[in-house]
């Protein structure tokens, strides 16, 4: 500090001390302001930022939720769409396997009867060309109720043994025909499972090995792995090469065929929908020109069940003389009825288009047996007209109800009432096995 008694040099000396220490404090004062304006500056740019970053957010996120509307209605549009074509292949299946189905049964009518070769080989073309129409009717029907959200499985014990034979006598002509080995292993095995679906399942894999064997055979069996029975279809084919293991099961896709039988590529597609739907695991395994064995896990079931006797091993006179109370609007029909009924069978066939003119025709003595159309006129139905003639004749008659619509609820309704639903179009032999297990 400065003293009144220090010389002038040593006044002169302090005070540029004190000058160069105040000078520094202040360098120092403005060193920290100006980076505290600075920092201030920073935080204004990177508010600004943020804000800037917020509002595109915001507007990605209108961006999103419009999108996300546009999806839901899109989605919604793609549903009612689906479910429309659902509608409209429902509603059209009658009208398309009516004619179908009175066709067949003139085709069966027509082989009982005295041809020269030209005429059977005709026969057996146009017989060729329905069972082709057929199968794919039944394909695009099947995909479509399992495309469908609001399908329903009827999970009831199935005789794996009942539905051998039945396969059987469906494909031993194929089978004959292209000189192979068609086997099905003895079982008495019951599984849980939709019949209809199941039986579907089968026939696909069935014909699909048939299909792809040209020589050696078809082996159909089931084994048992603890609580679960594999449906397995092994043949002796062409095999399936390891990169189109994945794709067969797509719809429309086909294995190159040197023997030239038609297919439509939708039988495997059918197979794998209706396993997921139902639960049941599926495999595969094959090997080139050594065959392919396809396999369907199925939950077994313990217990004994009712054996229906076999339509061969039914004597002829089981049906013949049996009157058959038939109720059908369609004339086709009522016609072909009356050709495999009476012609082929050998039963009284009555043919009516209603319920009220059953009720009329039967009067005071009931059919042996009611063959009835679930569609009938206005709102009449097949099932209605078997609930009049059974309360009419004081007992539950035996019937059948055909119906060419794949509904769940007519599938329950007929079970409800313990009667068999056949679906059209309608197989003559098909038809007089359920006759015959009926009457027996």
């Amino acid at each position: 500090m400065l003293r009144d008694s220090d010389p002038p040099h040593r006044q002169v000396e302090k005070l540029r001390r004190i000058t160069d220490v105040l000078i520094d404090r202040i360098d120092r004062l403005e060193e920290t302001r100006g980076s505290a304006w600075s920092m201030f500056q920073a935080a204004v740019a990177l508010e600004q930022e943020v804000l800037a970053r917020t509002r595109q957010l915001e507007q990605a996120m209108a961006d999103l939720s419009q999108r996300n509307r546009e999806l839901a209605v899109a989605r919604a549009a793609a549903e009612e769409a689906n479910r429309s074509k659902t509608r409209f292949l429902r509603a059209a299946s009658h009208d398309l396997v009516q004619p179908l189905s009175a066709a067949r049964l003139f085709l069966s009518a027509l082989t009982d009867t005295p041809m020269d070769e030209q005429q059977k080989e005709l026969t057996e073309r146009l017989s060729g060309a329905f069972e082709s129409v057929e199968q794919l009717m039944h394909a695009v029907l099947d995909i479509s109720r399992l495309d469908s959200q609001r399908i329903e499985f009827h999970r009831q014990p199935v005789p794996l043994g009942e539905l051998f034979r039945r396969l059987a006598a469906e494909f031993a002509p194929l089978a004959e025909a292209k000189g192979l080995r068609l086997s099905f292993a003895p079982t008495d095995a019951v599984v849980e499972s939709d019949p209809v679906f199941l039986r579907r399942i089968a026939q696909n894999l069935v014909s699909n090995a048939i299909k792809y064997t040209n020589r050696g055979g078809v082996v159909v069996g089931v084994r048992r792995r603890g609580a679960t029975g594999w449906l397995s279809v092994y043949d002796s084919g062409v095999g399936i090469p390891a990169v189109d293991r994945n794709r067969i099961f797509d719809e429309f896709q086909r294995l190159g065929n040197d023997n030239g039988t038609p297919g439509m590529g939708l039988g495997l597609s059918i197979v794998r929908r209706a396993c997921n739907k139902l639960g049941h695991p599926i495999s595969l395994s094959s090997e080139a020109m050594r065959g392919t064995l396809f396999r369907v896990g199925l939950p077994l079931i313990d217990g004994s069940h009712e054996h229906h006797p076999k339509a061969s091993d039914a004597s002829s006179h089981v049906l013949r003389g049996r009157v058959a109370l038939v109720i059908e609007n369609d004339h086709g029909m009522r016609r072909g009825y009356e050709m495999i009924l009476a012609e082929r069978l050998g039963m009284v066939a009555r043919v009516t288009g209603g319920t009220a003119e059953a009720l009329a025709t039967m009067g005071e003595e009931p059919p042996d047996i009611i063959l009835a159309d679930y569609n009938l006129e206005g709102d009449d139905t097949g099932l209605a007209s078997i609930l009049a003639l059974r309360d009419a004749a004081g007992r539950n008659v035996p019937a059948v109800v055909v119906t060419a619509h794949r509904d769940p609820e007519i599938a329950r309704r007929c079970a409800a009432m313990g009667v068999p639903l056949l679906e059209k179009p309608v197989r003559p032999a098909e038809l007089s096995e359920i006759l015959v297990r009926l009457l027996s």
